[in-house]
């Protein structure tokens, strides 16, 4: 039996030993935080490379650049927009997801590369919520259901009851199965307890003349797509697909005002690699904050139909686990894949 002055004096040193441990834990932490913030002021040394995981021209696009654009004007940052299509999305969010996590390789991800391709690819190249860090959201954008401008179909209420009426025979184009249209359409189908024949295109450049020239009854579509051939006369909206009207196409009614709680949108916003530190990731976000404030910035997205978001990372993480939740329903009722 140890006499009980060794036994105090051995719990004493043990004391002492696990009080310079956290001593020097607590220390390592201060020098770490002190590191990663003298690197956020510093950032950025070289230019940012923010990707866009489709072609030039399209939504997202826009938004990249207006957004990247305003960030450099603001802060004498170069932002150089890359272009990485293919896959859905997917080429150019899983090319961030494998970059170095250092603020310098961003991507303009949406709805569809993020919340619904998890569901719809057997073999997704990345996970959104663990390979890749939200940044903020840049804004969100309804979809319009159109036909053409001399349609007998003059309202929603009568596309439905003639769907109603012959099931299978309304035919609805999209540009391709799993997008964020088609799902959308899969969602009218589900309300309104009727059939469509989905027709998928390979983009919209097909989907338009077939619709302006009677061979499809529909085409559900982003706004900006359709946004010109409604201007000049070829194609008239029924309805959009957001809560509230769309300041682009005002007279035409939401598909919640006959179906109430209706909303499909697609979201836009920027993502680093996972492991970019938090004081990169926080001065990124007040940036883009700082930019979507912009009168001209803000003009821009609501032209394309869009509307204004912004916040902080957290609320970015939090929809996009809700809305990677509430997707896979959508497209598991869909029955779309993708290999």
């Amino acid at each position: 039996m140890r006499p009980k002055m060794a036994l105090e004096s051995t719990h004493q040193e043990e004391r002492i030993v696990n009080r310079g441990r956290r001593v020097a834990a607590i220390c390592a932490a201060i020098a770490t935080v002190a590191a990663a913030a003298a690197w956020a002021d510093d950032y950025p040394s070289k230019p940012i490379r923010l990707i866009v995981p489709f072609p030039p021209g399209g939504g997202t696009d826009i938004l990249a650049r207006v957004v990247a654009k305003k960030v450099s004007e603001n802060n004498h940052w170069t932002i150089v927009v890359e272009n990485r299509p293919g896959a859905g999305g997917n080429i150019g969010v899983d090319a961030t997801a494998k970059a170095a996590p250092d603020g310098y390789t961003l991507v303009m991800g949406q709805t569809s590369n993020l919340a619904i391709n998890p569901a719809l690819y057997k073999k997704l190249p990345y996970d959104p919520l663990k390979d890749l860090a939200p940044v903020g959201l840049v804004g969100e954008a309804p979809l319009a259901l159109v036909v053409r401008a001399d349609s007998k179909y003059k309202t929603l209420a009568e596309l439905i009851a003639a769907a109603k009426a012959d099931p299978d025979k309304i035919t609805m184009a999209t540009s391709g199965n799993g997008t964020v249209a088609h799902l959308s359409g899969v969602r009218l189908m589900k309300a309104a307890g009727v059939k469509f024949t989905h027709v998928p295109y390979k983009g919209a450049n097909g989907a338009v003349p077939d619709v302006m020239g009677g061979n499809v009854d529909f085409f559900v579509s982003s706004i900006p797509t359709v946004q010109g051939h409604v201007t000049s006369g070829g194609l008239r909206p029924l309805a959009v697909t957001s809560l509230k009207r769309s300041t682009v196409f005002p007279a035409a009614p939401t598909v919640a005002e006959t179906y109430k709680g209706f909303e499909t949108v697609t979201w836009f916003g920027i993502l680093a690699p996972a492991a970019t530190p938090q004081a990169v990731i926080a001065k990124l976000n007040g940036e883009i904050n700082k930019a979507l404030k912009d009168p001209a910035v803000k003009k821009t997205i609501e032209s394309e139909g869009g509307q204004v978001l912004g916040g902080g990372p957290q609320e970015f993480a939090a929809r996009l686990k809700s809305d990677i939740s509430s997707w896979s329903v959508i497209v598991k009722d869909s029955g779309a894949t993708v290999d």
